[in-house]
């Protein structure tokens, strides 16, 4: 049986994973008692997390920050899942409880990952690494969180942008804390 993998991400409205200047704080300061408990139901259940370098790294110093929403539940439960980070840079012991490091092609480990894993996979970011992902026909679901902003000044990180193009199925919607809405698809190359 083939694992699950799905590229869960954060998002402005117009697309941007991340902001560069402002004083936005964690998830644009937007978040609210029922986002910050369904993303703890999230991170409940058995799963391994994929990581590109680049988003280890990020985590590593979000981390070591001691910023606020570091501190939320579903973010332990995260980092104390097993995880697998894909990189030729990292060497081990990482400051991370349960992680390996995997040098190689993205998309050759996360196919392998898929095959051999015996619990879903699931990526919080690391969006460079999920467009090749995306691409090569390995992401089962995208699930998108939208924050009621638009970063059009402070916007980074642009998610798709590169990416190829995609239908998209919605399998799942909600809304949360009235204005932040949560979209989770199956995408299939669009020919």
């Amino acid at each position: 049986m083939t694992a699950t993998y799905t590229f869960d991400v954060f998002s402005s409205l117009d697309g941007f994973g991340g902001v560069s200047g402002g004083d936005w704080g964690g998830y644009w300061g937007k978040q609210g008692p029922e986002l910050l408990e369904h993303r703890l139901s999230l991170y409940g259940g058995e799963q391994r997390m994929v990581f590109g370098a680049n988003t280890y790294r990020a985590f590593r110093e979000i981390l070591a920050s001691g910023e606020e929403s570091v501190r939320d539940p579903w973010v332990t439960k995260m980092r104390n899942l097993p995880a697998t980070v894909v990189s030729t840079t990292l060497r081990e012991p990482l400051d991370w409880p349960d992680a390996t490091v995997v040098s190689g092609d993205a998309v050759d480990i996360v196919a392998r990952l898929k095959e051999e894993s015996g619990v879903p996979l699931r990526s919080h970011g690391s969006l460079s690494m999920n467009r090749a992902l995306l691409a090569a026909g390995l992401v089962d679901r995208v699930q998108v969180t939208i924050f009621p902003v638009i970063t059009g000044k402070t916007g980074d990180a642009a998610i798709f942008r590169g990416a190829a193009d995609f239908d998209l199925e919605l399998l799942e919607s909600r809304t949360l804390d009235g204005d932040i809405q949560e979209l989770v698809y199956r995408p299939t190359p669009h020919p």
